[in-house]
């Protein structure tokens, strides 16, 4: 007989930070959304292996002002879910604001607006525990040194159990300045097992850390620790912060991030079990035994056997879209809190955008009005069909690949009110695109819009204008933000003036594997 297997990543794509929990036969996801709306996706599986987007739990970024611009590192960090009281509860920390809260009865929702726990700079990662044995509640938390001055170490408070307010002024449970080895302590999320509290905490930094285990019998510490999961032999790099989920069989799984450049944070599956594996300071004498070993021994795992959980079919999140009825699926996400307007429904099938107007036109970058969503992380070819309904000279409608670097291919009008076919890009350092390939006439002000993203995230373009596909301009390699991967995008703008500037349509939006 033939075991059956997966492979990681599970998630080939941008699900940053990733948490999960089971309630009942059922788990959940959800994952850091940045500067993004809405934020907080959530997914669900009934495997752990394959995951279908089901919405989101924040509509709107808040304060509402200071997302009205893209701000693609701030915003949403390292988010923790929880089922508690009936309830789902989803904590995280603004590294701008503090730590926030929401809840619903349902993963769907409705759910409340973001209540501000704490207020502060550089509080990042929470996670919150109810103890069952106990009835008391806690919550601990890592630090943003960008915003704060202080990093490496996790600090602890009590809380009321209705997740309203924290109860101290907290303590620091674990310093890893005292760690020999250990830096970059963030991302924790805390647990009650077996008499003893457990914070599952990576360290080491995202692109070459490790994840370690700390466990104490009281919730205030003192703390041991281990290494339970690092790179060694394999091309797993990091492994960086994830979460721990127990089936309803008693098996038990640790779902993780790899940072991989443009494609973002993409998500593992690794086994995990309770032994005497990892690297410890102290002796297994002195510590009892009994901590997590992840992976195989403590390396990441590429192909395992399936968990012992009923067979599903092959799911993955949504990504093409025909936009019926001017109505976006999903999986799309506009880079800030958006406009009245900006998309409009209608009758048919197709998306329909206001072509925006801004003095920031000549810059993806700087707008918030572009829809995107994640780039796959394995080879694909991306392609929409585009209408430049506008005649307003200059206005401009396109797909593009958006990170510290984009690059984008689509319509602009001209003054004598021909559409013509145009490519641009800026690098990272530019603030201004530039033509990366000689504009040609789009006689009927239609184009069918090609990006074939190849290995390392290498992008082509080309587009069909009546005659056929034709390339575009020379190879350009998709870059990442600061924390996000880069992203596929779909915008219509217009030079600033008065009045309304007209739309563009985008129908039929397919990504394929290569």
């Amino acid at each position: 007989m033939t075991t059956e297997t997966y492979r990681n990543p599970i998630l080939d794509a941008d699900w940053s930070d990733p948490d999960v929990v089971r309630v009942g036969d059922d788990f959940y996801l959800t994952a850091s959304s940045f500067g993004r709306a809405p934020g907080l996706p959530l997914l669900h599986s009934r495997d752990l292996v394959n995951w279908t987007l089901v919405g989101h739990a924040l509509e709107r970024l808040e304060p509402a002002e200071e997302f009205e611009r893209p701000r693609h590192d701030c915003g949403v960090w390292a988010p923790s879910l929880r089922h508690h009281d009936e309830r789902f509860w989803i904590f995280w920390g603004d590294p701008d604001q503090g730590i926030f809260q929401i809840n619903a009865p349902e993963i769907r929702g409705p759910w409340t607006r973001p209540h501000l726990l704490k207020a502060g700079k550089g509080l990042i990662d929470p996670c919150p525990l109810w103890d069952e044995e106990t009835g008391e509640a806690y919550l601990v938390h890592a630090w943003a040194k960008s915003r704060s001055g202080i990093k490496n170490r996790l600090t602890g408070y009590r809380m009321h159990p209705d997740g309203t307010e924290l109860l101290d002024e907290g303590k620091v449970i674990v310093d890893a300045d005292r760690i020999p080895g250990w830096f970059t302590l963030e991302g924790p999320k805390l647990y009650k097992h077996d008499g003893w509290y457990w914070i599952l905490a990576p360290a080491g930094s995202v692109e070459t850390g490790w994840q370690g285990a700390f466990r104490s019998r009281g919730f205030f510490g003192p703390y041991e620790e281990k290494i339970v999961l690092e790179q060694k032999d394999t091309d797993v790099n990091g492994p960086h912060q994830g979460g721990w989920v127990r089936t309803a069989t008693g098996e038990d799984w640790f779902l993780h991030f790899q940072q991989r450049g443009a494609y973002g944070r993409v998500v593992h599956l690794q086994p995990m079990r309770w032994g005497r594996g990892g690297t410890s300071r102290s002796s297994e004498a002195e510590s009892g035994g009994g901590w997590p070993v992840l992976g195989d021994d403590g390396a990441p795992v590429a192909v395992h056997a399936l968990p012992d959980l009923p067979p599903q079919p092959p799911a993955a999140p949504a990504t093409d879209d025909d936009f019926p009825g001017g109505r976006y699926g999903r999986q799309w996400q506009w880079t800030a809190n958006p406009g009245d307007g900006w998309a409009t429904q209608h009758s048919a099938d197709g998306l329909r955008l206001t072509c925006v107007r801004s003095a920031d036109a000549h810059d993806l970058r700087k707008l918030p009005s572009v829809l995107t969503q994640r780039l796959p992380g394995a080879p694909s070819t991306v392609e929409v069909e585009l209408r430049l309904d506008s005649d307003e000279p200059g206005a401009r409608a396109g797909l593009a690949v958006l990170g510290d670097a984009f690059g984008w291919i689509g319509l602009q009008r001209g003054t004598d009110g021909t559409a013509h076919l145009v490519h641009r890009f800026a690098e990272a350092v530019a603030d201004a695109e530039r033509d990366a390939a000689h504009p040609r006439l789009a006689p009927e002000g239609r184009a069918r819009l090609r990006i074939e993203i190849g290995a390392d995230a290498r992008c082509r373009f080309s587009a069909d204008t009546g005659d056929g596909f034709r390339p575009s301009g020379p190879v350009f390699a998709a870059t990442p933000w600061r924390w996000v991967g880069a992203l596929l995008g779909l915008f219509a703008l217009a030079p600033t003036g008065q009045g309304h500037a007209g739309a563009a349509s985008f129908t039929r939006f397919r990504i394929s594997p290569s």
